[in-house]
């Protein structure tokens, strides 16, 4: 956990390049979505990081029936010719990730594959990797032998007992940052890789967040992604058009990485969690259980701001108000 930046004026200079960052301002193009489909439900999706899908016949009498979560990640094609292997590790990582996010536990996972053969088995030695750190099952998926440029999508299947969703996100909740800080960051790419030091223990700190889930410790979450910290942050707080204030000092960060490629990039396990009142300590306890990071860095307000502060020095980053994310708030 780092100190104070050293000045108002280093604070403003972090803020104005996490507002210009090209992976937050990619994200607009989401809208382009809720142009075809509509609004939706925020739970049955467009918006969270998967799909609540309703199964006809569910519920009965008695018992809590749990319910599925779908959902997907295409990985840039440029990332897939680079490094086929990493990408089919980060396949099944995205979509692991979303599933945790929506306080699932996955279950499975289908491909498909778009390249040469080599290409094809790396991809695969990749995901069949992730999948054992992971424990979940490749069930499946599509394979188009190819020699032009390479495409990989992967999908995801969990359950769930307790739903988390930005629909739940309110005033007065704590909010959360739960990371793995133990790795090292690529050189080539923005992301935080932990697969050395963490291995199979992946699997069960994925699963952490189904547990905050049903017991109530949590009400929402989203997982840090291509957007990073920030980004993922903004779009948390985007549908409620809520508000809160980072504190820096507080949160969570691997010891020689700096504050602006931690705040921007993808680590390998980061989650961003809304907490209800007096429900802190149940939601930080099964992190630190398994000698994760998990600190409060803030509260949620109806401001609509998302600020940071760094000693006594607070700055505006975003006003949800007014600034699109994804274009899809309520």
């Amino acid at each position: 956990m780092a100190g104070a930046l050293n000045h108002r004026g280093e604070l403003e200079g972090l803020a104005a390049y996490l507002r210009s960052h090209p992976a937050l301002q990619a994200k607009g193009a989401i809208q382009l979505v809720s142009e075809v489909f509509g609004g939706g439900s925020w739970v049955r999706g467009p918006g969270d990081d998967g799909a609540v899908v309703p199964i006809q016949g569910q519920g009965g009498s008695g018992g809590t029936q749990d319910q599925v979560i779908a959902c997907g990640e295409a990985l840039l094609p440029a990332f897939v010719a680079a490094d086929p292997y990493g990408a089919g590790v980060a396949a099944v990582l995205a979509n692991v990730n979303d599933l945790a996010a929506m306080g699932a536990t996955p279950v499975a996972i289908v491909d498909t594959i778009v390249g040469t053969p080599e290409l094809a088995r790396e991809v695969l030695r990749g995901m069949k990797a992730a999948c054992e750190w992971y424990d979940v099952t490749l069930v499946g998926g599509h394979l188009t032998v190819h020699d032009g440029a390479p495409a990989l999508s992967a999908f995801g299947v969990g359950s769930a007992t307790a739903v988390l969703s930005s629909t739940h996100v309110a005033a007065g909740q704590s909010l959360v940052v739960a990371a793995c800080t133990q790795g090292h960051m690529r050189t080539d790419f923005p992301f935080f890789r932990s697969f050395d030091e963490r291995g199979t223990q992946l699997a069960d700190d994925v699963r952490v967040l189904a547990s905050v889930a049903s017991s109530g410790a949590c009400a929402a979450a989203k997982d840090i992604s291509m957007a990073g910290l920030i980004g993922s942050l903004a779009m948390l707080l985007e549908w409620s058009r809520l508000g809160v204030t980072v504190d820096l000092e507080r949160l969570p960060r691997p010891s020689g990485v700096a504050m602006k490629d931690w705040l921007t990039c993808f680590p390998a396990y980061g989650f961003l969690l809304c907490v209800p009142g007096g429900r802190e300590a149940d939601c930080l306890a099964p992190f630190h259980a398994r000698g994760l990071d998990a600190t409060v860095v803030g509260m949620i307000d109806k401001s609509g701001l998302l600020r940071l502060r760094s000693g006594e020095a607070e700055v505006t980053v975003l006003d949800l108000t007014m600034d699109k994310i994804t274009g899809l708030a309520r």
